[in-house]
């Protein structure tokens, strides 16, 4: 009989390993998700300027390689606040502009934060409750996210309007996908750092919603 209860014990340690990543991970997520939305809000008080894309876009590769290389120290939590407290700094003047250009702006603002909450929520269910291996979604969402990320580059210089609308319905589908990937490898065992989960739902989040806001803007925006 040792044996046997020698392989219900392996069997059961890699669940029992996934099933604390997950917990650590959704706890992590939703503090950060609190302080981001705390630093958009001191954002959109003091009335802060919208910050040129090339700091934004600094930033974020910055603290995001900074989080990365401290993904295994204590440290790491504290890059993890730094750049979603950034991301969410950044993100106040956007919501400020959309309040203040669209009569119906905190409405559409609350219509992608809810939409944004029920897909997160779904798929995140979907994903941890059929236990479907979602990797094969690899490749595919690398140069989907390379492609959409040059392509917005692109149109800061070419303000194209029907180019940003396929940017954001693009990052929608591949947002998703990337909520089902990275759900998918905490379940199975290809994400064991539940600093590197964290950070890769929140980027989910923060382009999903934002994208759904601007998608909102564009067909359901008042003057």
């Amino acid at each position: 009989m040792q044996p046997h209860s020698d392989t219900l014990v392996r069997g059961r340690a890699p669940a029992v390993a996934a099933n604390k990543l997950i917990r650590n991970t959704y706890w992590l997520l939703s503090l950060t998700l609190l302080f981001s939305a705390a630093m958009a809000g001191v954002a959109m008080v003091t009335g802060a300027p919208m910050l040129n894309i090339w700091i934004v876009l600094g930033g974020y590769f910055g603290l995001l390689f900074l989080t990365s290389a401290l993904r295994n120290s204590a440290w790491g939590l504290l890059a993890v606040f730094g750049l979603t407290g950034f991301m969410g700094y950044t993100l106040g003047p956007v919501l400020n502009a959309y309040i203040t250009q669209y009569s119906n702006g905190a409405q559409l603002v609350m219509y992608a934060m809810g939409a944004t909450g029920i897909i997160f929520i779904g798929l995140s269910l979907y994903a941890l409750r059929s236990g479907r291996d979602f990797s094969y979604l690899g490749g595919f969402l690398t140069a989907g996210i390379l492609l959409g990320f040059i392509a917005a580059l692109a149109n800061i210089f070419l303000q194209m309007p029907v180019l940003a609308l396929v940017v954001s319905s693009m990052f929608v589908l591949l947002m998703c996908g990337l909520i089902l990937w990275q759900t998918s490898a905490m379940v199975r065992g290809g994400e064991t750092n539940y600093i590197m989960a964290t950070v890769t739902l929140y980027v989910a989040l923060y382009n999903l919603f934002t994208s759904l806001l601007h998608l909102l803007g564009v067909f359901g925006g008042e003057d």
